[in-house]
């Protein structure tokens, strides 16, 4: 039975959600969505792998108009996938959450006109045109699902989590039409500081690399003659073109491309090739093999420790342990005797908070011995056993004297012994004392595994309060100062609409001259509207009097900048 997306958005995801509102999009978002997407389809007809231009068709995607969301998650249901609105930058762990599930978050707001080439906030250009085609390939999905549920297990820092909320505040600032050099130039170096902060690689920074080179900026085929197939490539229009010359360096991809850093805001110097999808799904696993969930032990929990985030500990009986591990105490040997994990904590059991085991009631940290008692798995002390005891003595040294109060099974097996009247001490040491209340064991004689986030996390959330607020809502492009231009991208929008490939609209002649005139007098620097004039002009062979002039003067735009005489250029080979 083929792999099908979750039906209803989970509770604790649904704060990430916007509603994409269609009337937030201008004429110039339109414009611009159109011409990005007419000059990539010629371009990508030859160096993007095939599947690209097929899946635009399959998902929904068309060039005449920015989406509806809503039309794309129609479409990606025929391959098992959802898609769903957000706007710009959630956290890392949430929108692997979402993949995991086979959701693709698509950021709905739509990137500046002056951004046209590449923009540092996700949009609905990266993630529509960019990411949703290649979904069509059952290869690549697969994958894409894989990293997905490998991704919300890797452990983040907590430096993480400060490089990602400055990476937010940039892309904001920077795509926000009323910010002023100033507030760009304060929010890169917050983010220039969040990252010489950073002392370590976490497991979900070298994912982010993989992540990178691959969904982001990946080659597939043959090394000397790769396509394209990675959103941010795909929905650039200056590094699309670049990316295949030989200035950039083509490396087979394996596991060290975790090792290669990564700039967001620079043309990349080198990119990965793959040799076709499933090698993806290798080089995934290969890493995987490496990560605290699948190897547990001693390993796994001085990446928790060192993490210093929200991570879950799952031991052999079973039993999750939620919450920020702050201290594991070793026995003589060195192995680990006792966890000790601070703030909020829940138990949990195959992803499911046991009862009265939530971060209300563990709300100022928790504690458990593990290893072997009196000789014994704990897991396996039957009720009458545990009903017994009056203490407890592990081969570590960790001794338990007091009084049973409850104990928790699942299945057989013993999860939880709450003890009153308790103390627990190592040596010297002591661990707990009755003063500080009930003390809760979780039962397990060996750390199976241990990954990132909190193992219900729904709950968890609910527990804690925590909640995520809102993230944003979608944003217009639309100000005061393009107000008047946006009006005679408007009339040109529809003069093409009220028209056909063959016969131009009776008033064609005259709202062509027209716009034309307010552009020489009013706008001499918008280039995008010229261009449709001219396509405008060509497709009706009106051949307007005006025509050599806004030729002229889109050259003249043209060699202000290197971005946009690369897309001028563009433009003016599909009229040729």
């Amino acid at each position: 039975m083929p792999w099908r997306a979750v039906e209803t958005i989970p509770d604790h995801l649904a704060p990430y959600v916007v509603q994409q509102d269609p009337s937030l999009y201008t004429a110039i978002d339109h414009a611009s969505w159109r011409f990005v997407l007419k000059i990539s389809k010629r371009y990508f007809a030859k160096h993007a792998h095939q599947k690209y231009l097929d899946g635009l068709i399959e998902t929904g995607i068309s060039s005449e108009r920015i989406p509806l969301i809503s039309e794309m998650d129609q479409c990606l249901r025929k391959f098992g996938w959802r898609a769903v609105a957000v706007s710009g930058f959630i956290p890392p762990a949430a929108f692997m959450e979402f993949q995991s599930l086979g959701i693709l978050p698509i950021a709905c707001d739509m990137r500046k006109l002056e951004n046209l080439a590449y923009t540092p906030a996700p949009d609905i250009v990266h993630e529509a045109a960019g990411h949703a085609p290649i979904i069509a390939d059952p290869e690549y999905s697969n994958y894409l699902r894989n990293y997905g549920e490998v991704s919300r297990k890797a452990i983040l820092s907590h430096h993480d989590l400060s490089v990602y909320a400055a990476i937010r505040k940039l892309s904001e600032v920077k795509e926000n039409p009323d910010s002023t050099p100033q507030a760009i130039a304060a929010a890169q170096a917050g983010l220039d500081a969040a990252v010489a902060a950073v002392d370590f690689d976490s497991e979900a920074s070298l994912l982010a690399r993989m992540n990178w080179w691959t969904v982001e900026y990946g080659l597939v085929g043959p090394i000397e003659n790769p396509k394209i197939y990675g959103a941010g490539l795909l929905s650039s229009v200056g590094e699309s073109y670049s990316c295949l010359g030989s200035s950039v360096k083509k490396i087979p991809l394996t596991l060290d491309c975790v090792k290669t850093s990564y700039d967001i805001t620079r043309p990349q110097p080198q990119l990965f090739v793959t040799p076709n999808f499933q090698h993806l799904t290798t080089v995934l696993n290969e890493f995987a093999s490496t990560m605290a969930f699948k190897i547990g032990g001693t390993r796994a929990l001085e990446k928790a420790l060192q993490s210093r985030t929200l991570t879950t500990t799952q031991l052999d009986s079973g039993i999750q342990i939620g919450g920020v591990l702050s201290e594991v105490i070793p026995d003589s040997t060195g192995e680990p005797a006792y966890l000790r994990y601070s703030g909020s904590c829940q138990l949990a059991h195959q992803g499911a908070e046991l009862e009265n085991q939530g971060p209300r009631y563990h709300r100022e940290g928790f504690g458990t011995p593990i290893g072997r008692a009196a000789g014994r798995l704990p897991q396996d002390l039957t009720e009458t056993e545990v009903s017994a005891l009056t203490g407890l003595e592990f081969s570590s040294g960790v001794r338990i004297a007091g009084k049973v109060r409850n104990q928790t099974r699942i299945g057989g097996r013993l999860l939880v012994v709450t003890w009153e009247d308790c103390t627990v001490t190592l040596g010297t040491r002591t661990l707990f004392e009755p003063s500080w209340g009930i003390f809760d064991m979780a039962c397990g004689s060996a750390v199976d595994s241990v990954f990132g986030g909190a193992p219900d996390r729904a709950r968890y959330q609910m527990g804690t309060g925590e909640t995520p607020p809102r993230m944003g809502f979608q944003k217009t492009n639309l100000t005061d100062d393009n107000l008047q231009l946006n009006e005679l991208y408007e009339r040109v929008r529809k003069l093409r609409e009220s028209g056909s490939s063959r016969e131009p609209p009776a008033s064609a002649v005259t709202v062509l001259e027209e716009v034309h005139g307010r552009l020489v007098a009013g706008y001499p620097d918008d280039w995008l509207l010229r261009w449709e004039l001219l396509e405008l002009d060509q497709l009706w062979k009106l051949r307007s009097s005006w025509r050599p002039a806004a030729t002229s003067r889109l050259a003249s735009i043209a060699s202000k900048s290197p971005d946009r005489e690369q897309m001028i250029r563009r433009g003016l080979e599909l009229l040729s």
